[in-house]
């Protein structure tokens, strides 16, 4: 998925809040229009990642699972 994005992050053995934290900072740092893929293994992270991105105004284009990782990919409203 890391291949569509712009940015990445990984936040592969961090259990809630850190992934959403550091999706947080991570996004600060991003200009309009541009993407981050995350790659997360809490499995929170799929409802916590949908809610931040609606809170935020940040679009959620796409979010995957595969064998106990979480992959999101993100645009920076």
């Amino acid at each position: 998925m890391s291949t569509n994005a712009t940015h990445s992050l990984d936040t592969r053995g961090m259990n809630c809040p850190l992934p959403i934290l550091r999706t947080k900072k991570a996004l600060s740092g991003l200009g309009a229009g541009e993407t981050l893929a995350v790659t997360a293994t809490d499995p929170g992270s799929l409802k916590d990642m949908q809610a931040f991105c609606k809170q935020t105004g940040n679009e959620l284009i796409s979010s995957s699972a595969n064998q106990g990782e979480f992959e999101f990919l993100i645009r920076k409203a």
